[in-house]
């Protein structure tokens, strides 16, 4: 037996150390799946393996590392050798960006760096270093593909804005995947109506609701006109035949499109071939946004520059994620359209003009937003009072729009009634507890039927004779009141309780009085939420010089984003008084001489005024009816009193609560038909009970001329 077998052993391989070391760097270098390179101290490879099949191993030997991969950035990469060259220990897995002689593109790499000690041991200089290079671009490719699909899932249908969606759908796309993503969606779809069904015929009109761009290719893309791949939002467009985005609505498949000079189709379209040209894109890739075979828009990717062309699970990629989008574009819609709905029906059923008061300037700002159910409303009263109306149901939709018409309709019939703010509430509440009952009693399967109620309401009455101003509240916010000099008045109203909560406490209205020209704001909850929200209000109300309604767009600058977004309304209020030459008023003695006392002041009343004589020959009968049936079943004192606006009202004051009630006579009764000839001639009567006895009171319209021309001494 030889001294080399005895000293290997009898399982040892033949050959000496040397000849094992050389096998072993042989299989290594040959069959490694890993890419190896041996560096010397100069950082230049001295023995390499081929990374892909076919490669010139000799082209890289001599060069340096990072020029033999072409690095992008090759200094930082030689920082890192130096420092393991140095004996800081070895570098893992250092990820870096580079090409490949043989294979076109960019490709992403790994690379682990060990140090080469010398014969010394650690201490002793090195002998160079040795480089794991493994090619990850697939797999980086892949994480890429799943990071993007990611975003889409996470970003995509968390917005009930068709625009947003499409935002969020473009910026999940750029960069990661994507350096430039448009999307277009047909214009109907955007306005609520229904997608047409595929394909898509032809010059329908595609509005670019998003664009998203990387920033190396932001400056290259801005302010362009309409074409492929450029242009801003808003933009509309009709796709020209025979190009990659007119097949794609046509037959609902997905394209991936190399651009490049050689392309026959853009001829076609010029314009847009051309603005795809000054972009550098090079790939494309064009997706319908389908649901269900409806056609909802067009998604077009671009890739630019230096990045990697895509490929076809590229394109599965970009179908998914159309999908994720076309889902939520489509909900979106759905909503937009209920809520073009809803939003048509609360300003149909809102005012529609300002209404003239008798002694009080209005103006009203409503904000259109998620919340369909809020309104406002001004009621003219008997006595030139005014009643002002702000109140809201909760939620959004068309059912919301529909629960308001209701209140708010409810709450005029009562206003007409001349009852007391808080005894119109407790009516309201009692119609609101009945609406509710019937929502519950729907079938379980109705999605209304599991839906809560609520809604508040702020209800408050103006007389301009007291210059007192009353209110009561249902789960709403108490008005803001601001005097003419600018000081807040103090309003405490006790809060009721919400129009469809079960809680049956009372109503209890407050009181106060107020200077000509003080200010009052109804608000709805949104205008009063946040910090400072009352103090901006009224520090808002306090501007001098400045007219309703720009007080009202003061306020509405000065509102937060999300309260413009939530829908709001507001209704502003200056105080005044009727004047003195449009009023007049007798303390009448309870006598049965005084019904004819009352016609001759009347008519010399009316006469003064203006008025023809037809309206002072009806004023004369109405008034003695009135005062004849006060002083046969009323108690003193009585009080009779004309004003003049743009109606005649005569109102008859006595201390008596009781009221007369309206009958029909028969032929043979001697009396009994005071009250129907008072409602033949008088276009509204009614009466209104105080704590000093009641009013009866009728409303006469005017004709136009004396309408125009009466009042002189106004």
């Amino acid at each position: 037996m030889s001294d080399a077998e005895t000293t290997a052993g009898p399982g040892a391989p033949r050959g000496g150390p040397d000849q094992l070391d050389e096998a072993l760097l042989a299989t290594l270098f040959t069959q490694s799946a890993v890419g190896l390179g041996v560096l010397d101290p100069q950082l230049r490879l001295v023995r390499a393996n081929s990374l892909v099949e076919g490669e010139d191993v000799g082209e890289y030997i001599g060069h340096r590392f990072t020029e033999a991969f072409r690095l992008d950035d090759p200094d930082g990469t030689e920082q890192l050798m130096k420092r393991v060259l140095a004996g800081e220990g070895p570098a893992r897995d250092h990820l870096v960006r580079g090409r490949l002689r043989r294979v076109p593109g960019d490709r992403e790499f790994l690379v682990s760096v060990y140090r080469l000690d010398g014969p010394g041991g650690p201490g002793a200089p090195a002998l160079g270093l040795l480089a794991a290079v493994v090619d990850v671009t697939e797999r980086q490719r892949a994480r890429a593909r799943n990071a993007a699909l990611g975003a889409v899932r996470d970003a995509v249908g968390g917005s009930l804005d068709v625009a947003a969606t499409c935002r969020s759908f473009a910026d999940a796309l750029v960069p990661g995947f994507a350096d430039l993503a448009v999307v277009e969606v047909v214009d109907d779809v955007l306005r609520g109506a229904d997608p047409p069904v595929g394909p898509l015929p032809p010059g329908t009109p595609l509005r670019r609701a998003a664009s998203g761009r990387c920033d190396a290719f932001r400056d290259t893309a801005e302010g362009a006109g309409e074409g492929g791949a450029r242009g801003r939002s808003g933009v509309t467009r009709r796709l020209a035949a025979r190009t990659p985005y007119a097949l794609a609505t046509t037959d609902l498949r997905a394209r991936l499109v190399p651009l490049g000079p050689d392309n026959p189709w853009p001829a076609t379209d010029p314009d847009g071939a051309r603005a795809v040209a000054e972009t550098g894109a090079h790939s494309l890739i064009v997706v319908p946004l389908t649901l269900r075979g409806a056609v909802l828009g067009l998604v077009s990717l671009y890739r630019c520059g230096a990045a990697e062309p895509f490929d076809e699970e590229d394109v599965s990629l970009a179908v998914s994620a159309a999908t994720r989008a076309a889902l939520g574009i489509d909900n979106a819609r759905r909503y937009e359209r209920e809520h073009i709905i809803a939003s048509t029906v609360q300003r149909r059923l809102l005012p529609q003009a300002e209404r003239q008061q008798a002694a009080v300037d209005t103006a009203h700002v409503l904000l259109p937003g998620r919340d369909s159910g809020c309104w406002f409303d001004t009621i003219a009263l008997s006595g030139a009072r005014t009643a002002l109306v702000v109140g809201g149901v909760a939620g959004e939709g068309l059912q919301s729009a529909i629960a308001m018409g209701q209140l708010r309709t409810v709450i005029q019939a009562l206003a007409g009634l001349d009852l007391e703010p808080e005894e119109v509430l407790a009516r309201l509440k009692d119609t609101a507890d009945r609406l509710a009952d019937e929502r519950a009693a729907l079938p379980p399967a109705d999605a209304l039927q599991s839906e809560p109620m609520s809604a508040g309401c702020v209800y408050g009455v103006y007389d301009p004779f007291t210059r007192t101003c009353t209110v009561a509240r249902a789960g709403h916010p108490a008005p803001l009141i601001v005097g003419p000099d600018g000081r807040a008045v103090a309003l405490d109203v006790p809060e009721g309780p919400g129009l469809f909560s079960t809680d049956s406490a009372l109503f209890a209205p407050a009181t106060v009085t107020l200077e000509v020209g003080s200010l009052l704001a109804f608000c709805t909850a949104e205008l009063l939420s946040g910090d400072r929200a009352a103090e901006r209000i009224t520090e808002t109300l306090a501007r001098p010089g400045r007219s309703l309604q720009q007080l009202g767009d003061d306020i509405v600058y000065a509102l937060p984003d999300d309260t413009r977004s939530a829908g709001a309304a507001l209704l502003l209020a200056r105080t005044g008084t009727v004047s003195d030459h449009l009023v007049a008023t007798w303390d009448l003695a309870q006598d049965p001489t005084t019904p004819a006392t009352a016609r001759v002041l009347v008519r010399d009343r009316l006469q003064g005024w203006g008025l023809g004589e037809d309206t002072v020959e009806a004023t004369e009968l109405i008034v003695s009816e009135l005062v004849t049936n006060a002083v046969r079943y009323g108690t003193p004192p009585l009080r009779l009193r004309l004003l003049l606006d743009s109606t005649l009202t005569c109102e008859v004051h006595d201390g008596s609560p009781a009221s007369p009630h309206l009958r029909h006579a028969r032929t043979v009764d001697e009396g009994g038909r005071g009250l129907f000839i008072v409602s033949r001639l008088a276009s509204h009567w009614g009466a209104r009970h105080g704590p000093d006895g009641k009013v009866l009171w009728t409303e006469q319209d005017l004709p136009e001329d004396e309408r125009n021309g009466a009042g002189g001494e106004r």
